[in-house]
């Protein structure tokens, strides 16, 4: 048996996607070490088949990137070799180059490395995997363990996961059913306004839903605006773990292209997506539950990757009926028990 480091350096939902991957790994090897940005570090204690989890600012990855030193980047190369790993695995967007992180490794002492890339990788890469097309990014990942002699058992069926038990959390959302609506993401080219979120909430309240709005702290102004005595407001209240319970609860979550929407997927609750098309949805969409998206696909700010929109009024998701959110939502609750 090996030992296998996985890394996975991005924000929430990037970690949460690689989870088919990590247990792909986690059926065959003796011991996983997940390497996390610390955007991402607390979906890590959530994924199953995790045994050890480390976390590192990559400055070519990280959003708020920190200068490089020499002194950061050795005490990295150290804490790499005492993991005394056999083989990694390094997992990015199709945007970015893992030959960074796999130098480091290198230098680190790891014998085997995999990725995907389509640059030249000289002697960084043992397996350079290549993936064409748009393949949703849980799959895209898992490919690469596969390639790498990791399939996942037959028995697993491939979606997103958490582990459990989760948290109680009827304090929060009391007994009665209810719709969740996360209005938040990332980087602001992925949100609606909070004008038009509260409107999403309005018309779920007046189609007889009760609402439950969800933020992580930093986000309370936005969700005490969207909510604004219609709907109950979570904003801040919630560990990721209790979030995970929160959104387990829902009969069915309304969310942007943001970390929330993968982790409603990964308890397997139905997604309303309101998706801003910067990335491609065939990607980014949250996996492997019922999903309604919403969103002009073919807006001028398409794979543009943006992070402020760059058309006035953002009219891919400022644009959306908030009747259409109703319908979806409505259409969803009846497929989910």
């Amino acid at each position: 048996m090996t030992r296998v480091l996985v890394a996975r350096q991005d924000n929430l939902g990037d970690v949460l996607l690689a989870g088919p991957c990590v247990r792909g790994v986690a059926a065959h090897a003796s011991h996983v070490t997940l390497l996390t940005g610390p955007q991402g570090r607390a979906a890590g204690d959530l994924l199953p088949g995790v045994d050890d989890l480390l976390t590192w600012r990559a400055p070519w990855i990280d959003a708020d990137p920190q200068p490089v030193t020499a002194a950061d980047t050795e005490e990295f190369v150290e804490r790499i070799r005492a993991q005394a790993v056999d083989e990694a695995l390094i997992l990015t967007s199709f945007h970015q180059s893992p030959l960074p992180l796999a130098l480091l490794l290198r230098l680190a002492g790891v014998p085997w490395i995999g990725a995907i890339s389509e640059d030249y990788p000289g002697s960084l890469l043992d397996l350079r995997h290549r993936v064409d097309g748009d393949r949703p990014e849980p799959e895209r990942m898992l490919s690469l363990a596969e390639a790498a002699g990791y399939p996942l058992p037959a028995a697993d069926p491939g979606g997103l996961a958490v582990r459990g038990p989760l948290p109680d959390v009827a304090r929060l959302t009391g007994r009665e059913p209810y719709v969740v609506v996360h209005p938040g993401a990332s980087v602001p080219a992925r949100q609606p306004s909070a004008a038009v979120s509260h409107r999403f909430v309005a018309a779920l309240v007046a189609g007889g839903h009760r609402v439950l709005v969800t933020g992580a702290p930093a986000e309370k102004a936005l969700t005490a605006e969207v909510a604004d005595g219609a709907a109950v407001d979570l904003g801040g209240r919630t560990s990721l773990a209790e979030l995970a319970a929160v959104l387990a609860g829902a009969w069915v979550v309304v969310a942007p292209n943001t970390g929330p929407a993968h982790l409603a997927a990964a308890v397997g609750t139905p997604v309303v997506s309101l998706f801003a098309p910067v990335v491609p949805a065939a990607r980014w969409a949250p996996y492997g539950v019922p999903v309604a998206l919403l969103g002009d696909q073919h807006a001028q700010c398409r794979a543009t990757r943006a992070r402020t929109c760059p058309v006035r009024g953002h009219p891919c998701l400022d644009t959306i009926d908030p009747a259409d959110v109703r319908r979806a939502v409505a259409g969803l609750a009846r497929a989910h028990p």
